[in-house]
């Protein structure tokens, strides 16, 4: 029987199972977020009652009030985060924490109510282990595919006063996924950069990962698809500042002005998300000690430059959905940029690719993660 209280216990979770399976299909036909497993995750939570417990049921649609806070003012976050099916056949987390953490701080910038990080991450291990045969086995094709788990927590009091919500859902769903892009893995991107267009502000919630981030981007990389690129750079300020591409996080790997190798991404400044991928991509690289490995302000001017001198490498986006993505191209203001990523071989971007993929299989660990 259902009891709230003020922190909900991961130990009392009720668990559903589904009567009617739904039908898997083969991994070489998944498309990215288009297919789900069989449970769910929720938790509701009230201001007067506090936490209920936990729940695994059959996936399903909610009932839901048309006047939920979070359809009408974006009281919401959500997270991304992947299971993996080891060399080992046991499947795996990589780095959940991490994204628990992320998810509290996105729920104090939407307004949402405190919870158990840790609790909850155990209820998500637990929807994990029910649905663990959705979890895709490696193929021929298909090296890297993964449970791709979608924690979400929304507003869901019906009030159309714009305050904090009384009510509210926190929810995970799971979905089998190969590559992000439907021309597979580690295909190099074109990019689009228009300083019209700015995806975050300082002030603002560009770190909280939260829909009102995400919305808005959508019609510019209809635009940029229209004119024949993959991919939107998101440059900020009279600088024209990078700071991420697409919904990734961006690397450089250049010779410094200094005459170093040199591994770059943008500073976190409060309008970047702090991606999982691109802490770990950090620490990675600075156990190698063949390159400088720094986070700092990268300009358009700078790329330009370093383009004209020969000195840029390779520039990659990071991210769980795509893991790692190699740049071709930039289009920005009359300037066509050649980035030669492919033709200098891709070793930073490639390196990254095979030595976080190998650790989020088990064929290699990392005591620092």
């Amino acid at each position: 029987m259902s009891h709230s209280q003020s922190w909900f216990q991961h130990e009392g979770i009720e668990v559903s199972l589904t009567q009617d399976p739904r039908p898997k299909s083969p991994v070489e036909d998944l498309t990215f977020g288009a297919e789900y497993s069989d449970h769910m995750l929720l938790v509701n939570w009230t201001k007067i009652d506090g936490w209920d417990t936990p729940k695994i049921v059959p996936y399903g649609n909610l009932s839901l009030s048309p006047a939920l806070s979070a359809l009408h003012y974006s009281t919401e976050c959500f997270e991304g985060m992947k299971a993996f099916k080891g060399v080992d056949g046991r499947v795996r987390l990589f780095r959940p924490m991490e994204n628990m953490k992320r998810l509290g701080r996105s729920a104090v910038a939407a307004s949402l109510p405190e919870f158990d990080k840790e609790g909850f991450l155990e209820c998500i291990k637990d929807l994990v282990r029910v649905d663990r045969d959705w979890v895709p086995q490696p193929t021929e094709t298909i090296k890297h595919p993964s449970l791709y788990i979608r924690p979400t927590f929304i507003g869901t009091e019906p009030f159309l006063g714009v305050r904090e919500p009384h009510n509210s859902l926190l929810y995970c769903i799971t979905s089998p996924v190969g590559p992000y892009f439907k021309t597979g893995t580690f295909q190099p991107v074109s990019l689009y950069a228009d300083p019209a267009f700015i995806r975050a502000w300082p002030g603002g919630v560009g770190e909280s990962k939260m829909g009102g981030n995400y919305g808005p981007t959508i019609r510019i990389q209809r635009i940029a698809e229209a004119k024949g690129y993959t991919q939107v750079l998101w440059l900020f300020g009279e600088n024209h500042e990078l700071t991420e591409v697409g919904t990734m996080n961006i690397f450089v790997h250049w010779i410094n002005e200094d005459g170093d190798p040199e591994i770059a991404t943008p500073p976190l400044s409060g309008t970047i998300l702090p991606g999982v991928t691109r802490l770990s991509l950090l620490e990675l690289a600075a156990t190698w000690g063949s390159h400088k490995v720094v986070e700092r302000t990268i300009t358009m001017d700078d790329v330009r430059k370093a383009v004209k001198e020969n000195r840029l490498k390779e520039m990659f986006g990071a991210g769980t959905a795509c893991v790692v993505c190699p740049v071709a191209k930039i289009a920005f203001l009359d300037e066509h940029l050649t980035i030669p990523t492919m033709e200098s071989g891709a070793e930073v971007a490639q390196r990254c690719l095979k030595e976080l993929t190998d650790i989020q299989v088990c064929i290699t660990t990392v005591l620092h993660f």
